[in-house]
């Protein structure tokens, strides 16, 4: 567990005050967990190219340490680094479960699918002993609100027991995030997730309890993982994938800088090519964050990317709509903020 995703730790872009390196600091500085004090905890979205409106985000910060995780930036608003702070200074939200009951409770609250999480991992390594995933897991189980959640930890095996209470309704949708078959790729690329091996395993273990789950192939990294995607939707419907999704890589900010040092670190040979490939998708720049854009990419590399995608998951009949999840199970519960029900 000591590797970490980022080779650096660049400074925020909102830092007045820039801080020196001491000599001889480490480059793999030890997690801390620091609590945070948010007192409200659904976030909501209204970009059209998520698919959910609704999230809530245990965690800031993801010691999982994927070197292009989109959500780096968000450590530079807390006057952190995008590199090693994101990886190892994880802002936990110790009052989630209260808060969201709370808001489930309100008045103003209408039903709708609630993801976890959307920005950071809520199965990252430091849910196995804090359990605050868990218990925001709990709350919406009992009030049988629509869950979605998206992960790329095997961890999420250890709610089967909710999950299956709460697929009777239809009210749990289970995703993996998978990027590559290579392990060696994988350990460079999101050095504390689970193995490939173990998040196929998570899909066959969820499907096995009758539990809504799929794939989502996130990202496709031009140049490194593209090839790939056939053999992917291939593993993941043997594991028993219901559907399957896909994301181009994006590069938001200084998210660009650190991948560009991390090619250069473990794929030096390759580097160049990686961000022909990465230019070509994204109409000669390494980023667009134009909607409908980012995510997707633009021109004939992209175009090849999503048609090889859609034919190879129509293949594997992993192309079909599910029931929407149910939103007419749900079960309002009065209480206070920290009140037990």
């Amino acid at each position: 567990m000591g590797r970490r995703g980022s080779q650096s730790n660049p400074e925020a872009r909102f830092l007045e005050v820039q801080r020196q390196a001491e000599p001889g600091e480490s480059i793999s500085p030890l997690t801390q967990i620091i609590r945070d004090s948010s007192r409200t905890i659904l976030s909501h979205n209204d970009s059209p190219d998520v698919g959910f409106n609704i999230s809530v985000n245990p965690y800031r910060g993801c010691e999982h340490g994927c070197i292009y995780c989109y959500a780096r930036p968000t450590h530079e608003y807390l006057d952190l680094s995008a590199g090693q702070d994101f990886e190892s200074r994880i802002f936990a939200k110790f009052d989630a479960a209260e808060l969201l009951r709370a808001e489930l409770s309100h008045k103003r609250y209408g039903p709708e699918p609630i993801a976890l999480s959307g920005v950071t991992d809520p199965y990252q390594p430091v849910e196995r002993k804090l359990e605050i995933t868990r218990a925001c897991v709990n709350v919406l189980r009992d009030f049988r609100n629509p869950t979605i959640i998206i992960t790329k930890n095997h961890l999420v095996t250890r709610e089967i027991d909710y999950f299956k209470e709460m697929a009777e309704n239809n009210l749990i949708r289970v995703i993996l995030s998978v990027t590559t078959l290579d392990e060696e790729v994988r350990a460079r690329m999101e050095p504390r997730t689970s193995t490939i091996a173990k998040r196929l395993q998570a899909i066959e273990s969820l499907r096995k309890n009758g539990i809504q789950a799929g794939i989502l192939l996130a990202p496709v990294v031009p140049g490194l993982t593209d090839h790939e995607i056939p053999n992917i939707l291939r593993a993941a419907s043997d594991a028993g994938a219901q559907f399957a999704h896909y994301v181009m890589l994006r590069l938001p900010h200084g998210v660009k800088d650190l991948f560009q040092e991390w090619l250069s670190q473990f794929f030096p040979e390759r580097r160049e090519k990686i961000l022909a490939r990465i230019r070509e998708a994204y109409g000669e720049k390494l980023y667009d964050s134009a909607i409908g854009v980012r995510g997707r990419g633009r021109g004939n590399f992209a175009e090849h990317v999503q048609n090889l995608f859609k034919l190879t998951r129509r293949k594997y009949a992993m192309d079909r709509s599910l029931p929407p999840l149910r939103t007419d199970k749900f079960t309002p519960i009065q209480g206070d903020l920290f009140g037990s029900h």
